[in-house]
């Protein structure tokens, strides 16, 4: 066995050409013979008396070329590669048999290498980024969603039922006069004006009163479970109970309540600051993803496709094992959402090359700028793992090599240089054009009439709205 030639043949990938001489092909050809033998089955021979050269007569010289020649690709892929002087960063691929025979073998592999990076311009790119505001409005969105998680409710026993009220009823469906699976329940809770049950059903308890009993006329969607779907139906129904929701008094005995704070103002003072946080760091990352997005633009690197198929590939699976780990199968995904394979594929494949893309940027980054990882960086690193995922310490080390976990955060530091020296440019408000009226247009195209004519109603203008 041995290497015979290496040459480009495109950016960043070569072609190896290896060759493996006759005797050492012929020799695995007889060790793969010797191991099936004892299978072959050949009319006027006992099972594992048949020579290799019948058989080689009966079914072709070539019978045992496959299986011989897989016996000695990893060895003399692996010597030919070494012998090329390539330093190749991913597994031979494209195995071509050039020739095969009495002669030997001779064939070709090609591997790809690391591209040649360059980067310029990484300090001081600029990004939009969103300005922090916290209006009243939000904050008092936010006391609302504290007060409904807060209330209760309460009877009401001197009224009939209403929109929004609660209400405690037992029920039973027919259809032509006979109960159906599934439409019979008691001392079942229904809010007014929630939509949870089909049109029509409960706008007919409205106006009912407690111990109240009364038919519900509907008819079921066209879109509802076959044996049902636009069937008249009449359901028999008693009012038990209404209820209504008591949402508690905005005060600091409610502030109180809520174990954090001793006054109103200072949850208000609390809420702000959190939505404050929450909005502050949606702005970082946002200011963060658009710098890496302009750092995808400006690097420079011709990368084999190869990369971008194994990228591709790794986020496929991942993708594929998140849904798996939840019992849903990705072909069920597919049909849930009504996504096509092609085009969901093109979509990761993109995000996988943007990801490879960001890599080389920051990785070449790192070391221009001469990035040092200490141990102390390392187990900063394992211990923010195991934390994120709930895994122990020592089983991330085993499963995270040390030079992975430095890669990653010198990638880390290198992302945080460009943010560092980034500059925040403010979100531009644009403003929406409003198409000329054909009034106004009208009087632009012909000059004004010398005698007053008579007022025309102006029409209502356009209101334009700022961009968010």
């Amino acid at each position: 066995m041995s290497f015979k030639s290496v040459k480009e043949v495109e950016a960043n990938v070569h072609e190896i050409t290896l060759t493996i001489d006759a005797e050492t092909f012929r020799a695995a050809i007889v060790k793969v013979y010797n191991k099936q033998k004892k299978s072959i089955s050949v009319p006027g021979f006992r099972k594992g008396k048949v020579t290799l050269q019948m058989v080689e007569k009966l079914y072709g010289k070539g019978v045992f070329y496959e299986d011989a020649l897989n016996d000695l690709y990893p060895a003399a892929v692996e010597e030919a590669v070494a012998a090329s002087g390539v330093k190749a960063d991913t597994a031979p691929y494209d195995a071509n048999v050039v020739e095969i025979g009495d002669n030997g073998v001779e064939m070709t592999v090609k591997v790809a290498t690391k591209p040649e990076v360059k980067i310029e311009g990484y300090k001081g790119l600029s990004a939009e980024k969103p300005a922090v505001e916290v209006k009243d409005e939000e904050i008092d969105h936010e006391l609302d969603h504290l007060r409904e998680q807060a209330s209760r409710l309460v009877s009401v026993d001197d009224r009939a039922a209403k929109d929004g009220d609660t209400v405690t009823i037992d029920f039973e469906g027919f259809v032509d006069g006979v109960a159906f699976e599934g439409g019979k329940a008691e001392s079942y809770d229904l809010v007014l004006g929630s939509g949870s049950f089909i049109p029509g059903f409960e706008e007919q308890i409205v106006g009912k009163s407690i111990g109240e009993e009364f038919d519900v006329n509907v008819k079921f969607p066209e879109e509802y479970v076959p044996e049902l779907a636009s069937k008249d139906a009449v359901f028999k129904c008693k009012l038990h109970k209404i209820s209504v929701k008591e949402l508690p008094e905005l005060d600091d005995d409610f502030a109180k309540d809520l174990g954090e704070y001793d006054t109103l103002d200072e949850l208000k003072a609390g809420i702000k600051k959190d939505i404050t946080e929450r909005k502050q760091q949606n702005a970082d990352d946002a200011f963060e993803n658009a710098l890496r997005e302009k750092l995808v633009e400006i690097l420079e690197a011709d990368i084999p496709e190869i990369f971008v198929d194994e990228a591709f590939q790794q986020n496929k699976d991942s993708f594929i094992q998140r849904f798996e780990s939840q019992g849903i199968s990705y072909q069920q995904y597919l049909q849930y959402t009504g996504m096509d394979e092609k085009v969901l594929d093109e979509q990761i494949r993109e995000e996988a090359a943007r990801q490879l893309k960001l890599r080389y940027a920051l990785e070449k980054i790192a070391q221009l700028e001469n990035i040092e990882v200490t141990d102390a960086d390392v187990e900063a690193e394992y211990d923010k793992i195991a934390t994120t995922y709930g895994i122990d310490l020592e089983t991330v080390k085993k499963v995270a090599p040390v030079e992975s976990i430095k890669a990653d955060v010198a990638v880390q530091k290198a992302m945080q240089v460009v943010i560092d020296n980034a500059k925040a440019a403010k979100k531009k408000a644009t403003k929406k054009k409003v198409a000329p009226k054909a009034a106004d247009a009208e009087k632009e195209e012909k000059p004004a009439p010398k005698k007053k004519a008579a007022p025309k109603k102006k029409a209502p203008e356009k209101k334009t709205e700022d961009a968010e």
